[in-house]
């Protein structure tokens, strides 16, 4: 996978994004200068790509509020663009899945845009891809903790990583002073792919995680200048990670015309829409939530993309579009029972979860939402 001046890159970042911060956007900026600076290819567009719900990590609101924040948070971008793809699943999908996914719509649409209504391709597509050029890279986005994470045991799938550096790639953001050099030495199979890994050093240091913003939320603390403003004004609207509203967010309001992003409420009265989403946010606690948690063992997934799944249904929406190269996309659906809640109550695909209390049970509320109001 040699790069050269005339390549045509596309990246992608997965993660959790609840909530966004400045870095998760600068990112990609950091590498696009790289490969501009340095001739390896020409960055063409951007996808952030956030979980679904029912990863069930700590501190993970709803899809419908992260995206809502997404949207927010990418006003100002040009090139960066919200994928929902993963949200519309009814699981969790595993890393790979998600990138080849992406890679093969891609291939696709390049292949033969003819047979493709324009109305269907999803807004995460570069406007004019197909004049562009024939043939687009996807690579994997990503810090160097989650390059770190491939050494964890359980958490990645040697298939997996293979497949992840092996077919796509990945362009890993590094600390000043970090040595990601000594951790691709110790190990193989990133070794036998070191060709497509690029190392980028972020030289201007950020520390602002999700995790952090979260944690001073939580406490009452301002996140002012630590993240954009609309996102701030937004949580505090919906009062998400144990906020109530209180004066060390803006006293303000910002431009009306931004924060109509709302998303929708499964209520009409808000008061009561609030109230539900505190009480789900108790539930969990605020610690950390990275994109290298494990997610929580009695949700019980396993994905994969072996002949031993054939059996599998792949539904026609998630299949659309899908070529052979790099692989074969497969979604395995599984059925994932909330902490909880009744084992025949199933997380399913868009179904956003508001918690009554009542009679000291909780109980379960589902709102059907479309693709575009989510």
């Amino acid at each position: 996978m040699r790069m050269t001046s005339s390549s045509k890159i596309m990246l992608i970042a997965c993660g959790s994004f609840s909530p966004p911060t400045p870095m998760h956007f600068r990112m990609f900026e950091i590498a696009r200068d790289h490969f501009n600076q340095m001739g390896y290819g020409h960055v063409v567009g951007g996808i952030v790509s956030p979980v679904h719900d029912s990863y069930g990590k700590k501190g993970l609101v709803s899809a419908t509020h992260r995206c809502a924040m997404l949207r927010l948070s990418l006003q100002s971008s040009d090139w960066i663009r919200l994928s929902d793809w993963e949200i519309q699943q009814e699981e969790w999908t595993r890393t790979r899945l998600t990138l080849q996914y992406h890679q093969n719509y891609i291939n696709s649409l390049l292949k033969d845009s003819s047979n493709i209504n324009e109305q269907d391709i999803p807004a995460w597509i570069p406007a004019d891809l197909g004049k562009v050029t024939k043939h687009v890279q996807l690579k994997l986005l990503c810090g160097a903790d989650l390059l770190e994470s491939f050494a964890t045991p359980g958490l990645w799938k040697e298939e997996d990583i293979e497949a992840i550096v092996g077919q796509h790639g990945i362009v890993v953001i590094s600390r000043a002073g970090s040595n990601p050099e000594q951790f691709i030495f110790n190990s193989d199979i990133l070794s036998r792919y070191r060709r497509n890994i690029t190392i980028v050093t972020n030289w201007v240091a950020n520390d602002v995680s999700s995790t952090l913003v979260r944690r001073l939320l939580n406490r009452g603390l301002s996140v002012k200048y630590l993240m954009d403003d609309y996102i701030i004004e937004y949580i505090k609207k919906y009062r998400l990670y144990g906020t109530t509203g209180s004066k060390f967010i803006l006293s303000t309001n910002v431009g009306e015309e931004t924060m109509n992003i709302s998303p929708i409420s499964p209520v009409n009265d808000d008061a009561i829409y609030i109230k539900c989403q505190n009480e789900l946010n108790t539930l969990n606690t605020l610690e950390s939530m990275d994109e290298t948690d494990l997610p929580r063992t009695t949700l019980n997934r396993v994905f994969c993309c072996t002949a031993e799944n054939s059996d599998k249904n792949i539904s026609s929406k998630s299949a659309r579009g899908i070529m052979s190269h790099p692989g074969g996309a497969v979604q395995v659906k599984t059925t994932t029972v909330a902490s909880g809640l009744n084992p025949s109550t199933a997380v399913s695909t868009l179904d956003a979860f508001v918690y009554h209390s009542t009679d000291d049970k909780i109980a379960t509320k589902k709102l059907k939402l479309s693709a575009t109001q989510v």
